[in-house]
């Protein structure tokens, strides 16, 4: 498998990562420790379009974008690899069951499908005799008479072939039976599939059949669109290899070159496959890369998915309605995990994954810097410690497991952390560290995979990006479990929605913990982070006065509140959260402060420093929130957006004049104006204020 050629790339490779990543992975060798890295980047078009890359899971042109990026990677990484469409699940207030396409390829490079012959043109239409044929081959390759299929009509369609072989396997050879035609008379009598949305195979009329009836079956459709859509039952895996080998040996013989699998994947009990889905999720088309042993197939596969995505026009960034370049909305998980249940590393070390979690739990750069812009209790990946949580609890946990003997510790560790790594509401899959699929035994399927999944991560512009985070992530789990580490829980108090929602005191954390790993052993070059934390807080003015005064105004993160519940279309309630407010981040150097005063909309702003406690004060800020829209539903409707923003920095003692800036509406910018065109004279009204005393931010809804 090659990696992508893009001269993007380059700079990665130029810096020291590849001999870092090595030493990671020793430290790890030397534990005695296979610890995989599994992701889930998320693809979205280059003009995204619809309430499928909005907020919805299924649309109308996020199948075809699947396909057609399943068709690039196979051509490109690939070859030989089938897909498998499968159905997915049915969540609340979706019409719609979601869906994943399965790319599966043989680990040992041999193809899974043999190749179409060449010499004659292939079948790209289709016919009754050639559906006969191969319906007449496929049973005698199984050993089965060649009358167990039966016919199925389509009401959404009258031009659509359907043939149904009810089939099973016992454990040592295939069976079927004929199924009973409904009551009629003549040879044309056919079963009628289900009026609903979907392929063939999940839309037979099962529910008619008698209860001692086989009520598994493989389904070739050949639809309008002139393809052939073969529907695969629930197998275990060597009857579905077998069954696999036989179809797609049949469909090589007869030049059957149009073609798709549907139907169910069964566990990959052998070990046998590399397996990638392409899933519906809302707003995105999410990838679920294969599990990594190394960093570096890590870095391999978001390469290629960035330029296969490059090639049927996704990507994984997006423009919001200001123009500012975001990520998808649909997160760049990664997943901790081992290379099968009986080598997970976590089980028999609970003392490790509790060290893991304090040292995310002190450095809150780790969930808000690398996640989108929405942060905090309510968003997608809120931390431990602001989900109503005490920090009581969970120090009592993280205390009981690094105290528990030697031994396999996987329900005990998944019992004890699933019920306080969770959401406000309860939900144990949104939570910035999820334990959601380790052993959450009777929970949703995949629940007991010994999965630690890190889901406070957004995509990244960059595939060089993206690896470049991974690698810190794997250096923390490598440090940790090096160094063990009893550190107490910090509470951060109003800080942590206050001076970490600042780019500017999140950057300084960040540089902590790489202090940390330096002295560890891991020592990480600091531009690569320093861009994305350029991108990630893009800056909104920046203004050089000379002798080492400057002013930088960067947006901040926010914690938009949930609000209650509120009725929607088809007589459902949805619970939105309140996206009006914004917060700014003003950072200056202290000679800046010295000498200039900054006042918004006419409300003075004092500076502090915003290196913490004990600092050199060399930077000094604040921040800034203000309401941007009143759309509904949100807190306050009374209360008017502060659009446009207008700021005044205004010299101290004399000497240089005022200079004046204006952020409008839908822009992103502050752009210079002049002091007749203000609409809030500096000064006019009472200094800004603060909801506390101790707190960075300043409100401009408070009087």
């Amino acid at each position: 498998m090659s990696v992508s050629r893009s001269p993007d790339h380059a700079p990665l490779f130029a810096t020291p990562l590849l001999p870092l990543a090595e030493k990671i992975g020793e430290t790890l060798r030397q534990h005695g420790v296979r610890l995989t890295l599994g992701g889930e980047p998320t693809l979205v078009p280059l003009q995204p379009e619809g309430s499928e890359w909005s907020f919805v899971a299924v649309g109308p042109t996020k199948l075809d974008y699947a396909y057609k990026l399943a068709a690039v990677i196979i051509e490109r990484f690939l070859p030989g690899a089938v897909t498998v469409f499968s159905p997915g699940k049915v969540y609340p207030g979706e019409i719609n069951p979601r869906w994943v396409v399965n790319l599966l390829a043989n680990r040992d490079g041999s193809p899974v499908r043999p190749p179409i012959p060449t010499g004659r043109a292939a079948h790209g239409r289709s016919s009754c005799r050639t559906l006969e044929t191969l319906q007449a081959a496929i049973s005698g390759a199984l050993g089965l008479p060649p009358d167990g299929w039966s016919l199925a009509g389509d009401p959404h369609s009258a031009r659509s072939r359907v043939a149904v072989l009810p089939l099973d396997h016992d454990g040592t050879a295939w069976k079927t039976e004929r199924w009973p035609l409904p009551k009629g008379k003549g040879r044309g009598r056919k079963l009628t599939l289900l009026n609903a949305e979907g392929p063939a195979g999940l839309r037979l009329p099962l529910a008619d059949l008698p209860p001692e009836a086989m009520r598994r079956a493989l389904t070739l459709e050949w639809r309008e669109d002139e393809a052939l859509h073969l529907f695969l039952p629930p197998l275990l895996q060597g009857p579905f290899c077998e069954l696999l080998a036989v179809i797609t040996a049949q469909l090589s013989k007869q030049r059957i070159a149009k073609y798709f699998f549907e139907g169910y994947l069964p566990q990959d009990e052998a070990g046998l496959w590399t397996r990638v889905g392409l899933t519906a999720d809302p707003g995105v088309l999410e990838i679920n890369i294969p599990p990594c042993e190394t960093w570096h197939d890590y870095h391999r596969w978001v390469t290629i998915l960035e330029e296969t995505g490059r090639a049927v026009g996704l990507r994984s960034w997006k423009e919001n309605a200001q123009g500012d370049a975001t990520g998808t909305g649909g997160g760049n998980h990664l997943l901790f995990g081992g290379p099968n249940l009986d080598e997970n590393p976590f089980f028999p070390r609970p003392a490790w994954v509790a060290s893991l979690l304090r040292f995310f739990q002190a450095h809150p750069s780790l969930a808000y810097l690398f996640t989108g812009v929405y942060v905090g209790a309510s968003s997608q990946a809120p931390r431990p410690d602001e989900s109503a949580r005490d920090l009581y609890d969970l120090d009592l946990a993280y205390q009981h497991l690094a105290g528990l003997p030697e031994g396999d510790h996987r329900y005990v560790i998944g019992e004890t952390l699933r019920h306080l790594h969770t959401d406000i509401t309860g939900n144990t899959h949104r939570s910035e560290i999820s334990f959601d699929k380790f052993w959450n035994v009777g929970g949703p399927a995949g629940g007991t995979s010994g999965l630690v999944e890190f889901r406070a991560i957004e995509s990244l512009p960059h595939a060089a990006w993206m690896s470049l985070v991974a690698l810190l992530w794997q250096a923390i789990a490598a440090h940790t479990l090096a160094h063990p580490s009893p550190r107490a829980l910090l509470a951060h108090g109003d800080a942590l929605h206050d001076r970490f929602f600042l780019p500017t005191p999140l950057w300084e954390d960040l540089r902590a913990v790489l202090d940390e790993l330096r002295r560890g052993g891991f020592d990480f070059p600091v531009d690569g982070f320093r861009s994305i934390w350029r991108w990630r807080f893009p800056s909104m003015l920046s203004v050089d006065y000379g002798h080492g005064e400057t002013l930088e105004i960067r947006r901040a993160c926010e914690s938009w509140p949930l609000l209650c519940e509120t009725p929607s279309e088809g007589g459902t309630t949805s619970r939105f959260v309140d996206t009006s407010i914004e917060r700014l981040e003003f950072a200056g150097t202290a000679e800046f402060a010295a000498r200039h005063l900054v006042s918004v909309n006419g409300r003075e702003l004092a500076l502090s420093p915003l290196d913490g406690p004990g600092g050199q004060g060399a930077l000094v800020g604040c921040g800034l929130r203000y309401r941007r829209t009143a759309l509904y539903p949100s807190l306050h409707p009374g209360i008017a957006p502060h659009l446009p923003l207008e700021l005044t920095v205004a010299p101290r003692r004399g000497g240089v004049a005022s200079s004046h800036y204006r952020l409008e509406e839908n822009t992103r910018q502050f752009q210079p104006v002049e002091a007749g065109e203000l609409r809030h004279a500096p000064g006019s009204g009472a200094p800004a204020a603060k909801s506390g005393d101790r707190l960075l931010t300043y409100d401009l809804r408070l009087e």
